[in-house]
């Protein structure tokens, strides 16, 4: 059976609701399983392009119905709340366990002044006794933690004897230790929601008995069928990217859910649900302008079937993607803030009269929604750069 890009491109439109809004943040989280986090700044206007009613900070601080966590590939998503145990079993536990040995082998070897004895036993204690703080505060910023902690102020020196030697406390690598495990959550920002400060919360307090443990096979059987609705039909390889699984715990994971394989048009082979073999109805013309590291186009390792010839504009150097305009199922161009707030744009294909205008009118639009808020994404790319006037 053949699946054509456009037929890829129409289950995309439906599926991330870029053709039909969602009605709230949860709803528009839920489409794409989740929405990427290491800019705080994704989370909302991933949202604001989804849904009709943006309430993020309602849902992730006031209902706590989404919740922020460390998940595929060591990088920290906002999930629906019930997807969480999911996310911790299926990714954060493996890297929780490759995180904790590589920190206790660096504070036995590089702690300053002098290695730390016993060092697996120490970290043990000093987590007890920051988790302890944390419960008598109820929230704290990482440095009241460490004022409350003195494990959390010794040193490690990293790179001994390189030019970057440095010289720094292990209170981010415990906190971020903790939150991998699902002790603790990153809870409301300090500050706008453009901030990467967060108040830290116990787990157990931020979730009424915390996160429910499942099973870890389980778990990425449930993640990989939940994938394979919103970005099927893919390449098992971008399965493999989007999770940071090793290619047996994919190959297991798909064995209990038997996909189907079908052509993709241009070449390759992709995976499909079983029963989701029906093609999706035409959505109709859209438009969408959508954030850098949007869960739409870092969904797919394979991207060209949405992103053309425009990925040395769109992306660094890392691979990290900028802020896409999206017509009808594939990006045509980018946008970004001004100084004043308003919103360039460009397109690097030729859309027509009508798509501009649309473009022009969801421009403005988000433009408005912003306000006084301004935006200047945690990885610049080469358009955004310089539509934004930093180049």
């Amino acid at each position: 059976m053949l699946i054509t890009t456009a037929q890829r491109r129409a289950r995309l439109a439906a599926r991330h609701r870029l053709a039909t809004r969602a009605a709230t943040p949860e709803e528009a989280a839920e489409a794409v399983i989740a929405l990427h986090a290491t800019d705080p700044a994704t989370v909302h206007l991933s949202v604001a392009a989804r849904a009709t009613a943006p309430e993020t900070e309602r849902a992730l601080y006031e209902d706590r119905t989404l919740v922020r966590l460390l998940g595929m590939r060591r990088t920290v998503f906002v999930v629906p709340r019930e997807v969480a145990p999911v996310v911790q079993a299926a990714c954060a536990d493996d890297i929780a366990r490759k995180q904790r040995a590589l920190l206790v082998k660096h504070l036995a070897e590089n702690g300053h002044p002098e290695g730390v004895p016993d060092a697996a036993a120490w970290l043990a204690e000093v987590e007890a006794t920051t988790v302890e703080a944390l419960r008598e505060r109820g929230t704290a910023l990482g440095q009241e933690l460490a004022a409350d902690v003195p494990g959390l102020r010794q040193q490690l020196r990293m790179a001994p004897g390189k030019p970057y030697e440095a010289i720094g406390n292990v209170t981010s690598r415990v906190l971020f230790l903790l939150a991998a495990e699902g002790r603790i959550v990153r809870g409301r920002p300090r500050g706008s929601w453009l901030s990467t400060q967060y108040r830290w919360s116990p787990m157990a307090d931020w979730l009424p008995g915390g996160l429910p443990r499942i099973d870890a096979a389980g778990a990425r059987v449930e993640l990989a069928r939940r994938w394979l609705r919103a970005y099927g039909p893919a390449p098992v390889e971008d399965l493999r990217w989007w999770t940071g699984w090793t290619a047996a715990q994919v190959k297991q994971a798909l064995a209990a859910i038997g996909p189907a394989e079908v052509d993709l048009e241009g070449g390759g082979t992709g995976l499909v649900l079983p029963d989701d073999l029906e093609p999706e109805p035409d959505p109709g013309p859209w438009i969408a302008l959508l954030p850098a590291l949007d869960p739409t186009p870092m969904g797919w390792s394979a991207r060209e079937w949405w992103l053309g010839p425009h990925r040395d504009a769109l992306f660094d150097r890392s691979g990290n993607i900028g802020p896409t305009i999206w017509c009808d199922g594939r990006v045509v161009g980018g946008w970004a803030q001004r100084p004043d707030g308003g919103i360039a744009f460009r397109c690097l294909d030729d859309v027509g009269a009508d798509a501009t205008t649309r473009i022009a009118a969801e421009a403005a639009r988000l433009g408005e929604w912003l306000g006084e808020i301004r935006v200047v994404p945690r990885f610049r790319t080469p358009l955004e750069r310089e539509l934004s006037g930093s180049s």
